[in-house]
């Protein structure tokens, strides 16, 4: 049984701090992660009774990755409470609440039949964001060994309980696979208001996802209101009280707000109110969204607004860009750009190239972004070989193509030892008007062919690099913003999103198929 200071009485939900059986000082009990429903290997076993059959899994998106059944009646919201007893899980409690009409006791009260308790507490090593779900005598209990590892399961319990459902006698263990399950928003090209920003994160919260993606600076639009730029800024915009209200939001559902100010190219917002910043190849023709990185006041303009967007954005990971420059898509760069090519040999030696200079542009922005202790991303095509300038090692590759010049093979980054998300243009690209060789992903093909393994087109890496990949992220790009309407893009990704957390959570071949995954999601969304 899970052991606890906490004591069940009726109409009550109370969180309290448990751990895993297996030492009172919580140092062993991990929350199993096998993958097998029905195993033994959950210690919080309800009794058994001969009045009830031996219940049946919950469905839910993701699924649970462990079960164990019992006899009993399971549960029903009714006349219970939430209760809290450690208020770090108060906005938990409330929530639960709220959305399946319980009472909300405040902390230190007692639970009782009826009741949902949660509580922190379980085995110092184990995945934060696991959880355990016991359903017995009536009572829910929700135990893990942080917030968000309680938000898990109050999700759990929130898909098991909709629509009136009974929530199975028995015990989930659950834990995801991957730490990192993106979705990620153009709102530079397009503009979406904050209130369906706020939907979006009310839905990836349900659903388990942990990151919000916003690319809100690009050669269209530059989106959110800025201080020390403000001529930069677009007419459509985000003010930073609604950002405030996203970035709040995001935290009460466990999401971590991912910023993307792509540079040194998709700078055409920047350009428009500083021309005199834009790249000239050798015949003096201009480069779109392209900045001189020959240029200090280049430099100067990005990491101002980097600055100050790091005192907006507070969150773990930061994305950096670098894709897609356009001095280095020219056979020969040095001759196109010659001004680059001085300054790289100025830089870094008599036989440095334009890519070291725009290699050096990346890890000059890594240390911009140092003291404000960010886990940071960068495109995989930002990542140049064979210079004499090597990309900082603690940058994460966010792999999304092989197609552009300069971009390699997964195992390429992966075997020199970097970490990597999976940003597969092939499942994970919704491209508003599909242009150049882009379909609207379906949630199908990621259900039955996707797996955070697959990187690049349809093969996946090797096994062996499993750890290195961190997760996964769905993007919506709109390279042609008004093919669709914002209710439009909310209904395409509606699957594709539900596929994508199914394997993130756990990357196995699901036990339902399609049909029914689908039959499912009108379920739980009805």
């Amino acid at each position: 049984m899970l052991v606890g200071a906490g004591v069940v009485v009726a109409g009550a939900v109370v969180v309290t701090a448990v751990v895993w059986p297996g030492g009172g000082d919580g140092s062993s009990g991990r929350a199993p992660s096998d993958g097998k429903t029905g195993s033994s290997s959950a210690s919080a076993s309800p009794s058994p009774s001969r009045s009830y059959p031996l219940s049946s899994p919950p469905r839910t998106i993701p699924s649970v990755r462990d079960f164990t059944p019992a006899h009993g009646p399971g549960w029903k919201a009714g006349d219970g409470k939430v209760v809290v007893r450690d208020k770090g899980l108060a906005d938990e409690g409330r929530l639960i609440a709220d959305e399946l009409g319980l009472g909300y006791g405040g902390e230190g009260a007692e639970a009782g039949p009826g009741d949902v308790e949660l509580a922190l507490g379980g085995a110092r090593r184990a995945d934060q964001e696991s959880y355990r779900m016991t359903v017995r005598d009536g009572r829910v209990r929700i135990v893990g060994p942080s917030g968000a590892g309680v938000f898990y399961g109050t999700r759990t319990l929130k898909q098991e309980a909709h629509g009136g459902g009974t929530v199975p006698e028995g015990v989930v263990a659950d834990e995801p696979a991957k730490p990192q399950r993106g979705f990620m928003i153009d709102i530079a090209r397009k503009h979406f208001s904050a209130d369906w920003i706020k939907d979006r994160i009310r839905e990836i919260g349900d659903l388990k996802f942990n990151q919000l993606g916003l690319h809100f600076s690009d050669d269209q639009s530059f989106r959110i209101e800025s201080d020390t730029h403000p001529e930069v800024v677009s007419e459509d915009h985000l003010t930073k009280a609604q950002v405030g209200e996203i970035l709040d939001l995001a935290a009460e559902r466990h999401v971590t707000v991912v910023p993307e100010i792509d540079s040194p190219g998709h700078l055409g917002a920047v350009i428009k109110a500083h021309p005199d910043l834009q790249l000239r190849n050798a015949n003096g023709v201009a480069q779109r969204g392209a900045v001189d990185i020959s240029k200090p006041d280049s430099a100067k303009i990005v990491d101002e607004l980097l600055k100050e967007y790091a005192g907006l954005f507070k969150g773990a990971y930061w994305h950096l860009g670098a894709d897609e420059y356009r001095a280095l898509t020219v056979r020969n760069p040095e001759a196109s750009y010659p001004q680059l090519a001085t300054a790289a040999r100025r830089a870094h030696g008599s036989g440095a190239r334009v890519q070291d200079l725009a290699q050096s542009w990346l890890n000059d922005r890594a240390k911009t972004m140092a003291p404000f202790d960010r886990h940071l991303k960068a495109w995989n095509d930002g990542f140049y070989a064979g210079g004499s300038v090597e990309a900082d090692k603690n940058l994460e590759v966010a792999y999304w193509t092989g197609k552009e010049i300069g971009a390699r093979e997964p195992v390429s980054y992966l075997s020199a030892g970097r970490k990597l998300t999976n940003y597969n243009d092939e499942f994970l690209y919704y491209v508003l008007g599909q242009p150049n060789t882009f379909t609207y992903p379906t949630g199908k093909r990621i259900y039955e062919s996707w797996t955070p393994l697959v990187v690049r087109g349809t093969t996946p890496v090797p096994a062996k690099y499993d750890d290195q990949i961190l997760g996964g992220t769905f993007a919506v790009w709109c390279d042609l913003a008004q093919s669709q309407t914002q209710a439009q893009v909310a209904q395409g990704v509606r699957m594709p999103l539900r596929a994508t957390t199914q394997k993130l959570w756990d990357p196995d071949k699901p036990e339902l198929a399609w049909p029914q995954f689908v039959e499912l999601a009108g379920r739980l969304s009805g």
